[in-house]
């Protein structure tokens, strides 16, 4: 399936802006005194920035993303949305592509943005083709430091409760071959980050946040073998709960493990 991208050079994201706002907020929300009952007049304003809530010592919410300060653990509550099937997105929200997409959330993209900022993690844009004056892929790819390769590194595990027993899991594992029927590949997603358009966060705008087919709109993209085609993985049904089971997607920093001897990370 052909992409075509709705977001121009002129609006990329600014990430050192992002986390000097990112740091601000936080120290407001660690300064934060005891609420107090507001005002009519305050009751009817649009919040200008996101509230964060301070829970204790190192956790800390951002409407429906928790976050622990000490850990860079990330967790948002998502809902099985396809347990067979085509998969060309991991995760989305209701107006995102929900008939290729193995989870569902309503979470808010800017606000996981926000969280992955404030704790210091960096996108990586090493994906997404360099466009050419006349607005083409050129087939080259930036190059992105070695330092900013390893900080926009994720692992994904999913949670999740059957009959008073709580499971959890890799992402992968959730996520089969086409041909190979195995699952996908021990491995790191991508923070990408994204971009804003006409001074929105466009994964909110689009309601794609986490792509499996490689997505240039999705803040987070699987790097392995097979991203570049929309045919190639399918949610692994005997290895997924039900339709609509709630669960919990946790974000956790990568780290290293043995590469296998052909690894399927290579770019």
């Amino acid at each position: 399936m052909k992409k075509i991208s709705i977001v121009s050079s002129r609006f990329h994201f600014h990430h050192s802006l992002i986390a000097l706002a990112a740091g601000l907020l936080l120290a407001k929300a660690e300064d934060k005194p005891e609420p107090t009952r507001p005002t009519d007049a305050e009751q009817t304003k649009t919040p200008s920035e996101p509230q964060i809530e301070k829970i204790d010592a190192t956790h800390y919410r951002v409407g429906k993303i928790h976050f622990d300060q000490k850990t860079r653990e990330i967790r948002l509550p998502a809902k099985v949305n396809m347990s067979g099937g085509l998969l060309e997105f991991l995760l989305v929200q209701p107006h995102g592509k929900v008939h290729e997409s193995l989870l569902v959330t309503d979470a808010s993209a800017t606000h996981l943005n926000l969280a992955f900022t404030l704790l210091r993690y960096l996108a990586s844009k090493e994906l997404f083709s360099l466009i050419d004056e006349t607005g083409h892929p050129t087939g080259e790819y930036p190059v992105v430091a070695a330092d900013v390769k390893a900080q926009a590194r994720i692992m994904m595990n999913v949670q999740w409760t059957d009959k008073g027993v709580t499971h959890r899991v890799a992402i992968n594992d959730w996520i089969q071959h086409s041909e190979k029927f195995t699952t996908m590949p021990k491995g790191p997603w991508i923070y990408s980050g994204s971009s804003t358009y006409q001074g929105k966060f466009v994964p909110d705008l689009t309601g794609d946040i986490a792509a499996i087919f490689t997505s240039q709109e999705a803040m987070i993209n699987y790097p392995g073998s097979g991203s570049d085609s929309d045919l190639v993985w399918f949610a692994f049904e005997k290895n997924i709960p039900a339709k609509g089971t709630d669960v919990t997607l946790i974000i956790t920093p990568f780290t290293k493990f043995p590469e296998p001897s052909s690894s399927p990370y290579e770019k």
